[in-house]
């Protein structure tokens, strides 16, 4: 840092992020940072910075009372940080998954929404709706390892699901092939339908 920024910058103080609030994930200890920085006036939003799992806010000498302010903004969303909604980034990344995957088990509720929560883009009129996750039921799933067994019984489904679709096309072979030898055998014993005067034709024995 250059000498005349470091005078001019003086009031420091750190928190370090506990794995209670980040589940591990750096995508989570992102998300609190801009949590912390969505509470904060505009113009202090980037007082506050991550720096590996270490929450670093620095003002001037002469913001102390902003200063203070903002610190107590930092702290209060820690406290608060354990029990904050799990947004679909942040799962993600938690428990290793895919997005199609977190499509997927949403949708056949083996994985369980917490809600959603719609959010305006930055610089842009359209907004958004997710579905956000709770905290405690994102943990359990990690410590039950919840994604590796879903994964195995979803390649399960899809190989019984293969296996069914293999024999209904045999079936549908099987049917198709019956009907051409029926039609066949129908064809030998009447080897003239709709032929009138047969019989007669037959009697005259100009077959023999």
């Amino acid at each position: 840092m250059p000498k005349q920024e470091k005078n001019h910058v003086e009031l420091i103080k750190a928190w370090t992020l506990s794995p209670v609030v980040t589940m591990g994930s750096s995508v989570r200890a992102k998300g609190i940072l801009q949590e912390i920085q969505a509470r904060l006036p505009a113009i202090f939003r980037k007082a506050i910075s991550l720096d590996g799992i270490d929450l670093v806010l620095a003002m001037p000498a002469d913001e102390k009372a902003a200063f203070n302010a903002a610190a107590t903004v930092v702290s209060k969303t820690l406290d608060e940080a354990p029990s904050l909604p799990v947004i679909p980034r942040e799962i993600e990344d938690i428990l290793g998954m895919k997005t199609s995957e977190r499509h997927r088990w949403l949708a056949d509720g083996r994985l369980p929404s917490a809600g959603t929560r719609t959010v305006r883009l930055a610089g842009r009129a359209r907004q958004i709706t997710f579905h956000v996750f709770e905290p405690k039921a994102v943990d359990d799933l990690l410590n039950r390892g919840s994604v590796e067994e879903w994964r195995v019984e979803d390649a399960e489904a899809k190989a019984e699901k293969r296996m069914k679709a293999a024999y209904q096309a045999k079936l549908k072979r099987l049917s198709k092939k019956k009907k051409r030898s029926k039609k066949a055998d129908n064809g030998v014993n009447d080897p003239a339908p709709g032929l009138q005067g047969w019989e007669d034709f037959d009697i005259d024995g100009l077959l023999r």
